[in-house]
């Protein structure tokens, strides 16, 4: 009986074998299926990001000269680019899901590629041949990420999230990121140390943990559409909490280096340092390229210098934008010579409202005074046979608190 058993066992396993072998392809090409979901998904959502960016643009170059701040509002484009806003955003945010955590984050290049090229087409942004170049090397990255990006996937069910978040590797790396935050913390409120490097930083640091969750929220929110409800899941709400407390503290900290530096350089700085830290984040966390042989993994390092070497060149090719600021000129106005002549020190400063420079005392006072705005009224004089110099100097009083000026420019009747 046993002899005539066993074969019927064996060939009742050889489906069996055959069936689990078959499995692996599937899945492969599966997961292939998944990440060039997951990398359209972030291109598309990029791509409208820049356009409705750009529209919001145009809106305000429109109406610049408006007396109204808030003119913007009612305007069709401007209402049509925060639509194509949001909806861009939910593009980005369902990539999420479908798609590794590092091979997501890099392609956020595309928004400023796009930026760069609607900025040619519909603004008349002025480019170099060089530029071009940049923008070529920014795409070439772009297409070594998604053909060499890691294909690591698993759903992210609350046990699966749960079980990365205890995991040694992640909080080790959690440990290094609190005590590294916290540090240039210190120093950025307690020793003065605005360098956009610091800023941005902590930027990155704040944005590994913001694009951490997002995926965690946005994985169990499609395994849950799927069929496999996840949201009675204390960890889901967890995760939803830190990715809206980390990413309202990016908006501040990105605020705050706006008011100090120049936006090509937040940008092209910025992607450098969240898409390191953020990689680094999937890496530790969802385990992104465990299995990946050392080729994938070298030239997906590869792609990713390429693209930050053309987003840098990109951005650094842009000229900072001064805005228009009239001014009149101090020299050529009728009587200034007598001034020069007299020795009063003039000295116009333009960096900030309409105004002109201090103006040093000839009285011997070391002090010198922060600028005040100086009215100009121009007259029609009635006598048209005398020339006179239409304008003549006086002194302020010593006793008055306002800043002291060795000209104030009247009108002389």
């Amino acid at each position: 009986m046993e002899g005539g058993n066993s074969p019927s066992l064996q060939l009742q396993q050889l489906p069996l074998a055959t069936a689990a072998v078959s499995v692996q392809p599937h899945a492969d090409s599966f997961s292939y299926k998944e990440n060039l979901i997951g990398a359209l998904l972030a291109i598309f959502g990029h791509l409208v990001i820049s356009i409705a960016l750009n529209l919001q643009k145009y809106s305000h170059i429109r109406l610049a000269g408006s007396k109204d701040p808030r003119a913007y509002f009612k305007t069709k484009t401007w209402w049509c680019g925060l639509f194509l806003l949001v909806l861009g955003e939910l593009g980005v945010f369902s990539s999420y899901a479908f798609a590794p955590l590092s091979l997501i984050v890099p392609l956020s290049a595309v928004s400023v590629i796009a930026s760069a090229i609607i900025g040619i087409i519909f603004i008349k942004e002025k480019w170099k041949p060089k530029e071009f170049l940049s923008c070529g090397l920014a795409i070439i990255g772009t297409y070594l990420l998604i053909t060499f990006g890691p294909n690591s996937h698993e759903k992210m069910t609350g046990e699966n999230i749960t079980r990365h978040l205890v995991s040694w590797p992640f909080l080790l790396y959690m440990l290094v990121e609190i005590i590294i935050f916290c540090l240039l913390l210190y120093f950025y409120k307690e020793k003065n140390a605005n360098y956009i490097v610091v800023i941005l930083l902590l930027v990155a640091l704040l944005g590994s943990m913001t694009v951490v969750t997002v995926k965690a929220v946005a994985g169990m929110i499609v395994v849950s559409i799927q069929g496999n409800l996840q949201l009675d899941y204390p960890i889901f709400y967890i995760m939803l909490v830190c990715m809206i407390a980390t990413a309202i503290f990016q908006a501040t900290f990105l605020a705050q280096a706006s008011q100090l530096y120049d936006s090509s350089q937040i940008a092209s700085i910025g992607y450098i340092l969240s898409t390191t830290a953020a990689i680094t984040a999937g890496a530790t966390f969802y385990l992104d390229f465990t299995g990946e042989d050392v080729l994938h993994i070298c030239m997906f390092a590869l792609g990713c210098l390429i693209a930050f070497l053309g987003v840098f060149l990109i951005t650094r090719n842009r000229k900072k934008s001064v805005p228009f600021e009239p001014y009149i000129s101090m020299d050529a106005m009728p009587g200034m010579q007598n001034m020069h002549d007299k020795g009063i020190a003039v000295q116009p400063d333009l960096k900030t409202s309409f105004s002109y420079g201090a103006l040093e005392n000839n009285d011997n006072m070391p002090e010198i005074y922060t600028p005040a705005t100086l009215p100009i009224v121009q007259e029609q004089h009635g006598s048209k046979g005398v020339s006179a110099p239409p304008y003549r100097v006086l002194e302020h009083s010593k006793k008055d608190k306002l800043p002291r000026f060795s000209t104030a420019l009247r009108p002389e009747h």
